[in-house]
Parts: structure tokens; sequence; C-alpha cells
């Protein structure tokens, strides 16, 4: 018992201890936010005639304390100046670097200066918003008048449609193919309205303005010298960027693997661009420009907060990304409010995969112009596929507020969107093995079918070449590349994009190369033409595999909603396959040829090394002109010596 006596002791010294310790601390963080000496009493009373203060004289210690704590305080009352001090310097630093770069070489700096510009005028936007926003609307309010506005919208819509037919008129008398493309709207837009679920519901509005703001965004992209310009940049500066993943890719595989094998040249591509995405997602600028795109939907439209904010963050996600915004809505939303975010998915691609598509050597403006066009196109079909029946709970955007994700920093923000890339690597290439062995054992199987009714070379290809050749001629497709261009929307339609964009990229190769237009009765390439609507068609996730993962993805978030999930899917996923389609058709109505004249003359006079498309092409200009001036020619036979009868 004598033994144990000390230790007990001991041990409520050392509690004792750690008990002082603690109150100590406490004593002096409070005494540190109240600008007092530790142990200093706050209401000092004078004693006697010494004038001498009860308490502890502050020691030597804390008086070196003093003016730190005096710099904290002040730093605290006058933060939101520091802050716009900070601010201004680094403005003024940027403008000055600005300038000087202009003034160097304003050429090379074009780009910094534009962008610049447009970050001013948004900036300008914003603030006259915030200063005139509520004066102006009292301004407006009184003009609101409902036979007003009536008369106006129909006076508008008018105007629009006497517009489109006079530009028609005038456009398509030097290209008559554009009037098949302008057909093929028809047919498809007619084809949605008889399948429709609810005839009489339909909102008009949503559907003319969607398909308005869609022939905007294409004629800007295709058609007008800045738009064509800016996004031919924006695709350039997008490959310049996705060319660093080299860097890391030959460091951890080698150089001779990322130069020979698909897999480690193309996918570490979506690793990278993954990662660069989570970052800005995680510093803001994605949520602002969603919800910059969405609020013109919105108006334009008419349509719902939640919807609009999901299709317009397909631009830039995937089919189970971009729900994941409106998650904690997904469980109150109508039935037409879901078949929007099943078709925005279907009708569009994830920005990850934009940056493999791109690597295949796939047109980087075609495709970021058909992403941007599917997102008011998805909006304007799905409505009229499935119009709004049931009263929305989320007509204003109050309320509906968009996540910045759980990183707490921007490397985790980083770390988190390479470590998320790998599951959709993973799927991409399991997906590609299956479905690349499944197309090559039903082949086989066709083949070996066909073979036995004396049917040589039957293949799925084959099959989807006749099946939706009609459908690649009213894309305005040439009819002699419409056998091609089918067989590769059989090919997205039947088993995905990617497969189908890899042969795309073939067949564009081969063209450059020069190769021979026909080998047999296989065509070898198609035409610009043809390619640039084909990348237009095949830029969407509307495909059969992705059943699964839409049902799978939106059952996670909201799982009492599965049934009616199950109900709509398969009629959303035709809508998106044809807004991919009615896209095509839009950029068939506007497309024309770029490009400078290659001067053939100067071409073929000189040396010639390789083969390429120039070359055929002039090759092939020459044959021409010289077998019409053949057949042109009359043919006069001179006359033999004369003939004796013996």
């Amino acid at each position: 018992m004598e033994q144990h006596t000390p230790r007990r002791r001991q041990s409520n010294s050392l509690t004792s201890v750690a008990s002082g310790l603690e109150n100590m601390g406490v004593e002096l963080s409070e005494s540190l936010e109240e600008d007092q000496a530790p142990g200093s009493d706050p209401n000092p009373t004078e004693v006697g005639d010494s004038g001498s203060k009860t308490g502890l004289e502050p020691s030597s210690g804390w008086r070196s304390l003093q003016p730190a704590l005096k710099v904290r305080r002040f730093y605290r009352e006058h933060t939101q100046l520091f802050r716009w001090i900070c601010k201004g310097l680094l403005c003024t630093a940027f403008a000055a670097f600005l300038l000087i770069a202009c003034l160097l070489d304003f050429q090379r700096a074009l780009a910094l200066f534009v962008l610049t510009c447009v970050v001013l005028v948004f900036l300008a936007y914003s603030l006259l918003k915030r200063l005139l926003g509520p004066k102006l609307q009292r301004c407006v309010k009184p003009l609101g008048h409902p036979r007003l506005n009536l008369w106006f919208k129909r006076g508008l819509a008018l105007v629009a449609f006497l517009g489109l037919i006079l530009w028609l008129a005038l456009d398509t008398s030097q290209r008559p193919e554009q009037l098949v493309s302008f057909a093929g709207v028809c047919v498809f837009i007619g084809l949605l309205f008889a399948v429709s679920k609810h005839h009489c519901a339909v909102s008009w509005r949503a559907v003319s303005w969607g398909l308005g703001i869609q022939f905007v965004l294409g004629l800007f992209v295709i058609r007008t010298e800045p738009g064509f310009v800016a996004f031919q940049w924006l695709g350039d500066q997008i490959q310049i960027f996705l060319s660093y993943t080299e860097a890391g890719s030959s460091f951890v595989f080698g150089e001779t693997l990322i130069k020979d094998v698909f897999a480690f040249q193309v996918l570490p591509v979506i690793v990278f661009f993954s990662c660069a995405m989570s970052v800005l997602y995680y510093v803001g600028l994605m949520q602002w420009v969603i919800l910059k795109i969405s609020w013109l939907m919105q108006v334009t439209m008419g349509t719902t907060a939640t919807e609009t904010l999901s299709v317009a963050g397909n631009i830039f996600v995937s089919q189970n990304e971009a729900p994941l915004l409106i998650r904690p809505y997904l469980a109150d939303m109508t039935l037409s409010e879901i078949h929007v975010v099943m078709t925005g998915g279907y009708a569009t691609i994830a920005g990850s995969l934009l940056g493999a598509y791109i690597s295949f050597g796939i047109d980087a403006a075609s495709l970021i112009a058909a992403s941007v066009m599917a997102a008011p196109c998805a909006l304007a079909l799905s409505k009229l596929v499935y119009p709004e029946v049931e009263e929305s709970k989320f007509r204003s955007e109050e309320g509906v507020k968009l996540t910045y994700g759980d990183a707490q920093n921007l490397l985790e923000a980083a770390s988190n969107g390479a470590a998320l890339s790998v599951k959709v690597v993973t799927n991409i290439i399991a997906n590609l093995i299956a479905f690349l062995a499944v197309l090559a054992f039903i082949n086989a199987a066709l083949s070996w079918l066909g073979e036995m009714v004396d049917v040589q070379g039957l293949s799925f290809q084959l099959i989807c070449s006749y099946i939706l050749r009609p459908v690649a001629f009213l894309m305005g497709v040439a009819w002699e590349d419409c056998s091609v261009v089918a067989e590769l929307l059989g090919v997205k339609l039947f088993l995905n994009e990617f497969v189908a964009y890899q042969e795309l990229s073939e067949y564009k190769q081969r063209r450059l190369a020069g190769a021979e237009e026909w080998v047999g009765s296989r065509k070898q390439w198609i035409s610009v033409r043809a390619e640039t609507l084909t990348t237009f068609a095949l830029c969407g996730f509307a495909n059969f595999s992705s059943i699964g993962i839409m049902l799978g993805g939106l059952t996670s978030m909201a799982p009492q909603r599965k049934s009616d999930f199950s109900q709509i899917v398969l009629r959303a996923l035709c809508t998106g396959a044809i807004v991919s389609i009615v896209n095509a058709c839009v950029a068939g109505i506007l497309y024309v040829p770029r490009g400078a004249e290659v001067d053939c003359l100067s071409l073929l006079n000189t040396t010639l090394s390789s083969s390429s498309f120039e070359v055929y092409q002039c090759c092939r200009q020459v044959f021409q002109r010289a077998r019409k001036t053949f057949l042109e020619t009359p043919c006069t036979l001179s006359p033999g010596p004369p003939h004796t009868a013996h």
C-alpha cells in the first residue's frame, strides 16, 4: 500500500499541472483578444495616495507583443481596404503588362487583349446591373401590357420567319445542297412532333427560341470571320494545352509507348483535361460560365432553372456529372424536367473526352461548336417530345445554387480531378475491348450467314450503311459519301461515339495522305463537308450502352425516382440522337468551303516527293478537264485509200 501512494500523488500533480497550463492558455488567448496583459485587471482601481493599481503589472514579454497586437487589430479593422489595395496593385500591374505587350507586338498580344476586353465587358455589365437594374425594371414594368407583348412576339416571329426564307432563297442559289439540310431539319422536327407525349401542350416558344439560338451560334461560328477565327484559335489553344500531356505520360510510360500504343497516347489526355476542369470548378470559373449560358436560355426559352442549368453544364461535363449540379432538386423535378436532363446528357459529350477526340485529329473548332450548339437544341427538342404539363417548383433561380465541390484547396482539387478520371479511363478501356470484340464477332457471324446465300462481305457496317443512308442524305451529305457516314452513325448509335470518332479519324488521315478514293467498291475517304457534318452528328453520348450509365447515375442521386427514370430513358435516348443529327443539319445549311484555292499549275510543276490531298485534287481536276476537252472535240476520220473490189 505504501508503494502505490507516491505514484498516485505524482499522477495528481501532473493532472493539476496540465489543468493549470490549459487555464493559462485560455487566459492568454482571451487576453490577446482583449488586448490586455495576462493576469491584469480589466478595470483597475486606485488604492491610497500613491495611486498604485491593483493586479499584476505587464511583464516585459507582454510589452514586446504590444506592437504585433496593434498591427493585427489594425489589419482586422481595415481588411476591406487592404483587399482593394491588393486588387488595385494587381490590376495596375496587369494593365502595364498588357500595354507593354501591345506596344511590342500587337498581333502577338491580340488574344490577351480580346480576352481582357471580354472580361471588362462582363464586369461592366454586372456593375450596371447592380446599380441601374432596379430602376430599369421599374421603367419597363408599365410597358409590359399583355396584349402589347403578344403582338410584339407575333411580329418578331413573323420577321424571323420571313428573314429565314429570304436568306435561304439568296444563299442556296449558289449551293443547292443546303436545301437538303434544311429539309432534313423539317423532317426530323416533324417526326419528333408526331411522337410527342402531349401534342397540345408543346411550348413553341421554347422550341423556336432553342432552334433560333442554335442557328445564330452556328451562323457566328461557321459563317462570320470573327466567329470562325475565334473558335479556330480556341481549338488550336486547346490542342497546344493538351500537348503538355506528353510531359507526364512520356515520363511514366516512355517515349516509345506514347507514340505507338493507342491507350498510352490518347487516354492520358483525359486524365490531364479532367484535372484542369476540376481546378476550373474549384476557382468558380465553370460555374460562372454555366450560369451565364443557362440565364440566356432560361430568359429566352422560358424553361425552369434546374433543367436549364443541367443542360448548360452538359457542354463541359459528362451525362453523370451534370446532374450533380442539381442533385438536391432531382427528387422534386417533373417528368418533363427529368427528360430534359437525360436528353442533354445524351446530346453532348464530356469536356475530358473532347480532348481525346481532338487528339485523334478531329477538327477542334467543329467539336467545340457542336458541343455549344447542342445545348439549346437539346432543350428545345426535349420540350417538343415531352412538354411540361405539371407545375414546376423551380421557375425562378432563387434558391437554386451551384456547388463548388468538396476540395479545400487548389492542390486537392487537381488531385481529385486526376483521381476521378481514372474511373473514366478504365471505363473507356473496358468498353473498347468489349465492343470491338463484340463487333468482330457479329461481323464474323454475319459473314458466315451471308456466305450461305452467296452474299459476300455481309457485316454490321454494311447493314447500317443501307438502313441509315437516308438519314445521312437528309443531313446534307453527298450521295457518294452517304454509305460511309451511315456506317459511322450506326457505330455511334449501337456501340459508342469513341469508336466512331476513331474510325472517322482514319478516313481523314487517308484523305490527307492523298490515298485513292476508291479501292474496289470500298470508299477510302470522304469529302471535307461530309467530315464536318459527321463530326457534328457523332457529338453525343446517345448510344444504347449509355442507358445503363444514365440510369445508374441518376438512381444513385434520387433512388425514389427509379421508376420515373426507367419510364422515359428510351424516349430521351432517341431524342438525344436526333438532336445530334439536327445539329449536323444546321451545320449543313451554314457550311461553306474555307481555305485558299490550291494553285494546281505551280503545285504540279514542282518535284513531288509524297502524295497529299491537294495533289490528288489537282490531278483529278486536270484529268476531268482533259476528259471534258476530249469529249467536246469533234472526231474527224481521215479518208483512207480507195477500196477496190476483186
